[in-house]
C-alpha cells in the first residue's frame, strides 16, 4: 500500500515535524549541545565521505538482510532509544516499535520514554532492547532491569556518555517546563500549532512512564533536556558496569563509545556489542563525529563483537558508508523520530521505507548485491587514485 505521506527524504519528514510541533518541543528533539558543532559534524562526516562505485556487477536482486546479535534483520538498522516522544505525538514510541516489528528490526526503548516497558512488549511484539540510564537510586535502576527481563527484552543497553547532562542551549532559551509555564511566548507557540494542541487536550500531558515512582522525578522539559540529570549517577564506573554484566544474563550493549581503548575494555568485560555514539551531538560539543571515530574502534575490536554506529544517519548512502567503514549496522534516532512525531505509525513506517529504498538504490549504484559485499574499497581514497 502506498504511504499517504508525500515526503521523499528524511529532511522532508524533519520539516513536517518542524511545522507540526511548537518550537520549544521541536528544538528539544532536533537540538544539540552548546554551539552544536558535533551535531553538525555527524552529518558533515557523511557528506564529506565519497563513494567509489563498482560497475557491471549484476545488481538486479538486492539482499539488505544482516545478522545482528544472533538473529536476522531485514535491514542493517536498529531503532535507537529516544526519550519523551509523547510530547511530540501521542503514541510515537509505539509507532516506532511497530514500524521496527513490521520489518523484523530491533527497537530500543528509552528509560525516559512515554510508553512503558510492558506496553511496548504487549502492543508491539518483536525484538526489543531496553536502554537504561544510570540512576543514583540503584534499587529503582535494577527494578527497571528486572521489568525488562520479565517482559522478555532480549538486550539491555547501557548508555555511558551521560555522567552529567550536556548544555543544550536551545532548550535553555525556550524555558519550557512541565507543568506548562504558559508565558506569552510559549502560549503563542502552542496556539499557532492547533493540531498538536488538540492532540494534547485529547490525550493529556504525557508521562515518563518508566520513571514513575522515582524519587525526585524530573518535571521540567528543560531539566530533562539538559540533564535528565539530577537522578543520574556521575560516580558510575567500570566496576559498576561489571556488576550489571553479572546481573543481566542476556545481551548487553554499551552505547556512547568513542575511544578504541574503551571499546577493547568493554569487549574484555563481556559486553556483546558496542555502539559508537556521541549522543547525537547532545552531550560533549566538539567531540568528534561518530563516523570519524568508527574505523579506529572497528580495528581495535577486530570482529570479535558487533560494532554499531549511531549519529547523523539521514540517507541510505550513510548506512552503506558506515558498513563500508566496518560497522555491522547503524542505529537511527532522529531520522525515524521525525516520522513518528509528525505522522505517528505511518510516519515511522515511511521513514524506514525511505531509508530502505535509498539503501537498495545506493547498493545497486555501487555494484553490491548483499550487505556482506560492502567493503572499504567503496570509500573513495584520494591516495589510491594517484
Amino acid at each position: 500500500m502506498r504511504s499517504p505521506i508525500r515526503a521523499v527524504s528524511i529532511e522532508e519528514l524533519r520539516q513536517n515535524a518542524k511545522k507540526k510541533l511548537p518550537k520549544c518541543i521541536f528544538d528539544f528533539f532536533d537540538g544539540g549541545a552548546e554551539d552544536e558543532l558535533t551535531l553538525l559534524a555527524n552529518r558533515q562526516s557523511f557528506k564529506d565521505t565519497q563513494l567509489t562505485p563498482r560497475i557491471l556487477r549484476g545488481v538486479e536482486h538486492i539482499d539488505t538482510s544482516v545478522d545482528l546479535l544472533g538473529q536476522k534483520c531485514s535491514l542493517p538498522i536498529a531503532i535507537a532509544p529516544t526519550g519523551a516522544l509523547g510530547y511530540g505525538n501521542h503514541g510515537a514510541d509505539l509507532a516506532l516499535a511497530r514500524g521496527a516489528a513490521e520489518r523484523g528490526l530491533i527497537y530500543t526503548l528509552s528509560s525516559s520514554a512515554t510508553t512503558s516497558i510492558e506496553q511496548i512488549a504487549r502492543l508491539a511484539p518483536g525484538r526489543h532492547w531496553f536502554q537504561a540510564y544510570i540512576l543514583k537510586n540503584k534499587d529503582f535502576f535494577y527494578s527497571l532491569i528486572d521489568r525488562a527481563q520479565a517482559a522478555e527484552y532480549e538486550g539491555l543497553m547501557i548508555t555511558v556518555d551521560l555522567p552529567v547532562g550536556g548544555k543544550r542551549e536551545r532548550d535553555n532559551k525556550n524555558k519550557f517546563a512541565i507543568p506548562f509555564n504558559l508565558n506569552a511566548k510559549v502560549a503563542l507557540d502552542f496556539m499557532t500549532h492547533p493540531i498538536w494542541l488538540a492532540q494534547l487536550f485529547a490525550n493529556g500531558i504525557p508521562v515518563l512512564e518508566n520513571m514513575l515512582g522515582l524519587e525526585g522525578e524530573q518535571r521540567s522539559i528543560n531539566q530533562l533536556a539538559s540533564s535528565v540529570g539530577r537522578n543520574y549517577d556521575p560516580s558510575f564506573n567500570w566496576d559498576d558496569l561489571k556488576r550489571i554484566r553479572d546481573y543481566w544474563h542476556k545481551k548487553l550493549i554499551v552505547k556512547g563509545v568513542m575511544h578504541p581503548q574503551d571499546a577493547v575494555r568493554l569487549l574484555e568485560l563481556g559486553c556483546d556489542a558496542v555502539v559508537v555514539s556521541n549522543h547525537g551531538g547532545r552531550q560533549l560539543d566538539t567531540a568528534s563525529s561518530t563516523l570519524s571515530a568508527l574505523p579506529a574502534i572497528v580495528k581495535a575490536i577486530d570482529g570479535r563483537i558487533p560494532v554499531l554506529l549511531d549519529g547523523g544517519i539521514r540517507r541510505g548512502s550513510d548506512i552503506l558508508k558506515a558498513i563500508a567503514l566496518g560497522a555491522q549496522g547503524v542505529m537511527t534516532g532522529r531520522a525515524t523520530l521525525y516520522g513518528a512525531v509528525s505522522s505517528g505509525d505511518a510516519g515511522a513506517s515511511h521513514a524506514l521505507s525511505i531509508l530502505q529504498d535509498e539503501l537498495v538504490r545506493t547498493m545497486q549504484l555501487c555494484g553490491v548485491s548483499q550487505i556482506s559485499d560492502i567493503k572499504s574499497d567503496l570509500i573513495f581514497n584520494r591516495e589510491h587514485t594517484q
